[in-house]
């Protein structure tokens, strides 16, 4: 049985893209022209995506501003001033606070998967964002007139039907975006917060069946924006047995970067349940340098002395560009990163004789 692998999601986006957004968020270019541009980067994502060889493609996430808060696009109700995420080159993301209710979705991601089916053949999968991650959403101060617990609700239900939406309409297998789980031990190393975002999270997955499950992944990593991580100081020890409760078939866990990769492969195997998948980052998209199929090959080796062949993947570390605004990593080479990942891959299966 092949090995499968998977991209995360996210892609550089074309300079004239990011130059097109800049323009429609100060009012000049019409939203119609703006449109043209996005549908342009879109195509040729998957066009350079079938290039690589890859089995499995998205769209590159050329159409979200952030793979965070794209449920916000046309939100009205939120203060930009919300928690802060500090990176460890210094610069900070910030995320939007909400100031009012009832918590609606302004776009959901089956509207991404369903503009890049049709521009290809090959099976499209889609990233969606945590519960836990939209659930920071909510400050400490109560709003008037909406509680926290029905916030939490509504959002429940919110991040059910993007995920739903997503399966129905298609989707080779959804992907939460949970990089916010390492970062909340750092925030709060007694694995409070924690284990508050596994409650979050399997509140949600409880609500599908067995076999929907098994299509539904969850993407760990220390965070990937301009070169620099938020959380990569946490050790995958306080990490790896709370992520393996969430009830989920499939795991993309970074591991590339890993100063230690043995270890956190020993960990792996420990705490890995007999129904999931787990995909290995075999490339860094914070590093410039790319990767030899010779060397994802040998680190795709070094895991299977660790993990049955049939729950083994591989995958990216992390999205190239989870931001539109990233610009760390040249778009060509994002690309020559998948290619040796799809490559090395295969070249592992002829090693093992799958």
């Amino acid at each position: 049985m092949p090995i499968p692998t998977e991209p995360i999601g996210s892609i550089p986006r074309p300079h004239e893209l990011i130059e097109a957004l800049g323009k429609l968020s100060t009012g000049r270019l019409k939203q119609s022209e703006y449109e043209q541009v996005l549908d342009a980067a879109v195509r040729d994502t998957i066009r350079q995506f079938e290039k690589t060889g890859s089995p499995v493609i998205t769209d590159g996430e050329q159409a979200k501003s952030s793979f965070a808060t794209y449920p916000l696009t046309g939100v009205t109700s939120l203060a930009p001033d919300g928690v802060t995420i500090p990176f460890a080159d210094g610069h900070t993301r910030q995320l939007p606070r909400l100031t009012g209710g009832p918590f609606r979705y302004g776009i959901y991601a089956e509207s991404y998967l369903k503009n890049a089916m049709r521009l290809t053949r090959l099976p499209v999968k889609q990233a969606v964002i945590s519960v836990s991650a939209l659930s920071l959403l909510y400050a400490d101060a109560s709003i008037p007139g909406y509680s926290k617990e029905e916030f939490e609700k509504d959002l429940l239900d919110e991040a059910e039907s993007d995920i739903r939406r997503c399966l129905v309409a298609g989707a080779h297998c959804v992907q939460i975006d949970f990089t916010e789980g390492r970062l909340s031990l750092k925030l709060d190393p007694s694995g409070g917060l924690l284990r508050r975002f596994i409650e979050l999270n399997n509140q949600v997955l409880d609500r599908f069946t067995p076999e929907e499950r098994s299509r539904i992944g969850v993407h760990s990593c220390p965070g990937g924006d301009q070169d620099s991580t938020h959380s990569a100081s946490v050790d995958y020890a306080g990490l790896l047995p709370a992520l393996f409760s969430l009830a989920a078939g499939r795991f993309y866990l970074q591991l590339a970067s890993e100063p230690d990769r043995k270890h956190v492969l020993g960990l792996i195997k420990e705490h890995l349940q007999p129904d999931q998948v787990v995909f290995i980052g075999v490339v860094d998209p914070i590093v410039s340098r790319i990767e030899s199929p010779g060397e994802v090959c040998a680190a795709v080796m070094e895991a299977a002395s660790f993990i049955p062949p049939d729950q083994l993947g591989t995958t990216d570390d992390c999205g190239f560009a989870p931001f539109a605004d990233d610009v760390s990593t040249a778009r060509e080479t994002a690309f020559a990163k998948i290619q040796a990942r799809v490559e090395g891959t295969r070249l592992a299966e002829r090693e093992m004789g799958l």
